[in-house]
């Protein structure tokens, strides 16, 4: 239950190699089980029965499990861990975020500089690429600038001047279409919806129907909480790629939003963050 710190227990281990056998029942309402970065299949939980789930763990390392379904205001407390101990790690070990890499402080203030006058236009912007400074057109500036750095670095180059700000705008967001594919984005619209449109909103809006339970609250049981962030406020195209996806890597520290990055496979990270 999730008033009451959720699984029980919360913290348990297992040997790579030999089966772990769990029995899963509800006390309230029903539940889902899924271990994050791991191929076993969700269990939904249901009270007064019991749902049986087999795992088989490859490597050793701390696998976290979590609800999937949205139970409240606590559905954050409904997180545990597996220590999964024996064997040897296949994969190498998970590289720097590029947050922590560029120094960012991902809880300092980063509202945009400069927005749009309307909405910008990548379908529009696409024409344009053959007139911006190829060394913007990388990946790099996708992860490491904000789209206003991006749009202030084009309106500052020389070459640029007889375009408009709106037309730079376009370029801009041609630039970010640029750095994913549609799978990716609709993985990703899979993902917000199951993890972040609850608290969020469908469309970015933050009035998801946790929000004004979240908002209004100083703390759910010594967890400080804010309201959920807008996506859709103009004011921040000042962050960077990189900035967004230490914010769900790490969670929202004091805000209420948990850490993904224990749960999300790197893929799932880059196309929620996309």
């Amino acid at each position: 239950m999730p008033e009451d710190g959720g699984w029980q227990p919360g913290h348990f281990s297992a040997r790579v190699g030999e089966p772990l056998q769990l029995r899963l029942t509800a006390d309230d309402m029903v539940h889902g089980f899924a271990v994050g970065r791991h191929d076993s299949p969700e269990v939904e939980v249901r009270p007064g029965q019991v749902s049986e789930l087999t795992l088989d763990f490859d490597e050793p390392g701390t696998y976290t499990y979590t609800c999937t379904r949205w139970c409240g205001s606590d559905h954050w407390r409904m997180r545990g861990t597996i220590e999964v101990r024996g064997g040897e790690r296949d994969a190498e070990p998970a590289g720097t975020p590029p947050y922590v890499e560029l120094g960012l402080d991902i809880d300092a203030p980063h509202s945009a500089a400069v927005v749009p006058a309307v909405t910008p236009s990548a379908a529009r912007g696409e024409r344009l690429n053959a007139a911006l400074p190829q060394e913007l057109l990388t990946r790099r500036t996708y992860m490491e600038m904000s789209p206003t750095g991006v749009w202030l670095a084009l309106r500052s180059h020389p070459a640029l001047q007889p375009l408009g700000d709106t037309e730079l705008w376009d370029a801009v967001a041609a630039l970010w279409r640029l750095n994913t594919t549609p799978e990716a984005l609709a993985l990703g619209e899979t993902l917000y919806s199951r993890n972040c449109a609850a608290c969020h909103g469908g469309s970015g809006a933050g009035d998801g129907v946790f929000a004004q339970a979240a908002g209004g609250m100083d703390g759910m049981r010594g967890h400080a909480v804010e309201a959920p962030t807008d996506f859709t406020d103009p004011a921040l195209l000042g962050a960077s790629n990189a900035l967004l996806q230490g914010k769900i890597l790490r969670g929202g520290m004091g805000t209420g939003m948990p850490a993904w990055g224990a749960v999300l496979t790197d893929e799932e990270l880059q196309a929620l963050r996309d």
